[in-house]
This record gives C-alpha cells, sequence and structure tokens, in this order.
C-alpha cells in the first residue's frame, strides 16, 4: 500500500528569508513561534467578504496550497502555513503575496489599503 510522503518537498524558509519576504508583504505578520504568517481584511460587509474568500479560495486550489480561513461578518482573517513542513516556506509568501493582489492591498512597504474600503 502507497503512503504518501511526510513531507512535501519544500524547504522550509529560514528568519532572513522570512523577513525579506515580509518586506513586501503589507499587512502581513509573523506569529510568535515564526511557523506561519497571518493578515487580516476589512471588507463592506459580508457579501463583500465571501467574495473575497472565494476568489482566494480559487487560487489556492490552483497552488494546492491552502490558508486557514476566518470570517467575522466583514472581515476575513488567513494564516499562511507549510503545514506539510511543519512552518514557513516559499508558497506561503508567494500565495500571500497573490493574496494581497486579489484583495487589492499595495504592495508598497507601509500601505494600509483594504479591498472594499472607499478611503
Amino acid at each position: 500500500m502507497w503512503t504518501p510522503p511526510l513531507s512535501g518537498g519544500m524547504t522550509l524558509l529560514d528568519d532572513a528569508a522570512i523577513t525579506a519576504g515580509l518586506t513586501t508583504l503589507p499587512g502581513w505578520t509573523l506569529s510568535e513561534d515564526k511557523t506561519s504568517i497571518s493578515t487580516s481584511v476589512e471588507l463592506i460587509d459580508f457579501v463583500a467578504a465571501l467574495d473575497l474568500v472565494n476568489l482566494i479560495g480559487h487560487e489556492a486550489e490552483q497552488r494546492a496550497h491552502h490558508p486557514d480561513i476566518d470570517i467575522r461578518w466583514n472581515t476575513v482573517t488567513l494564516v499562511l502555513s507549510s503545514h506539510s513542513e511543519g512552518g514557513l516556506t516559499q508558497a506561503d509568501l508567494d500565495l500571500a503575496q497573490r493574496i494581497n493582489d486579489i484583495a487589492g492591498i499595495d504592495h508598497a512597504a507601509g500601505s494600509d489599503e483594504s479591498a472594499g474600503t472607499d478611503s
């Protein structure tokens, strides 16, 4: 009987790579144990939050890399970690960047624009 490998074959990022990656990901924060990154996006209402989750879900499915998602009325919280590897990999940073694209979050460091808001 075939048993899937425990490791997905991705390389865990070191602290320097994580820090460098986060400089291009406004709104994302590193967990205390350094095994995940997270962000929250506030939208105009629940329907907009669902729409965002569906867009992210399609992207995640294409990548076979899925975030943990929590919806609280108009706020979507996303957590990324390569669970098969026990921490952060380049796949997490890449998906975070794509999520920022989908959500309309500016890539300029320090930007705090969110999708669905009129700033």
